[in-house]
C-alpha cells in the first residue's frame, strides 16, 4: 500500500507542476509579474515562495529540519523577478529538488519521523502537508492566470464539455489507474 501512496502522491504533484506550466504557456510574460493590488501575491511571487518552500524543505529531507536557515521566507513575497526565465529556473529548480527527492523515498520511510521548525511530522505527513499547500498555490496561479487572458484554454474538462467527457469515459470499460493518467499522458487525453 505504501508503494502505491508514493506512486499515487508523485502523479499527484506531477499534475500539479503540469497545471501550472500550462498556465504559464497562456499568459504574456508581463503579466506574471502583475499583482491585483499591493498586498497581493503576482504569479511570480508565488512560484518564488514555492521554490523557497520546496527547496528548503526538500533539501537533506531525512536528516536536516525542513525550516532551514538559510532561507528568507519573508523575501519570497517581495515581488522582484524580472524575467520569464528567471521565474522558471526558481520553478524547474524547486519542482527538481522536491521529486527527486520524493521518488527516492520507499514505503518503509514514510513512517520516519522528520521536522518542519521542530515540530515532528511522519514523512507520510510531511508529504500530506505539501499536499495541501502546493496546489493551494497553483490554484492561485491558474486563478490569476484566467484573469490575465482574453481567451483561457482550459485545463481540464473545459466549461460545456462534461456531458461528453462523460460519454467517452462511460463508453470504455471499468479499468484501474490513476485519474491524472489522462492528463499527464497526451495520447490518452479525452479533455481535447
Amino acid at each position: 500500500m505504501n508503494t502505491n501512496y508514493l506512486e499515487s502522491v508523485i502523479k499527484q504533484f506531477e499534475y500539479y507542476k503540469m497545471l501550472g506550466e500550462k498556465t504559464f504557456a497562456q499568459i504574456p510574460d508581463e503579466k506574471l509579474f502583475w499583482q491585483y493590488h499591493a498586498d497581493s501575491n503576482s504569479i511570480a511571487t508565488i512560484v518564488k515562495h514555492l521554490w523557497g518552500n520546496m527547496m528548503s524543505r526538500w533539501t537533506d529531507f531525512l536528516t536536516t529540519d525542513g525550516e532551514k536557515a538559510w532561507r528568507k521566507r519573508d523575501a519570497e513575497f517581495e515581488n522582484d523577478i524580472s524575467s520569464r526565465q528567471e521565474m522558471m529556473h526558481k520553478w524547474i529548480e524547486g519542482w527538481r529538488v522536491f521529486l527527486d527527492t520524493l521518488k527516492s523515498l520507499k514505503s518503509e520511510d514514510l513512517e520516519k519521523m522528520i521536522y518542519i521548525r521542530n515540530q515532528g511530522h511522519t514523512v507520510l505527513e510531511a508529504i500530506n502537508r505539501q499536499l495541501a499547500h502546493y496546489p493551494y498555490h497553483v490554484g492561485q496561479i491558474v486563478y490569476i492566470g484566467k484573469m490575465c487572458v482574453e481567451q483561457w484554454n482550459s485545463l481540464s474538462i473545459p466549461k460545456g464539455k462534461s456531458e461528453t467527457f462523460n460519454t467517452e469515459k462511460f463508453s470504455k470499460p471499468k479499468e484501474s489507474g490513476h485519474f491524472t493518467d489522462d492528463f499527464l499522458n497526451p495520447e490518452n487525453n479525452d479533455t481535447k
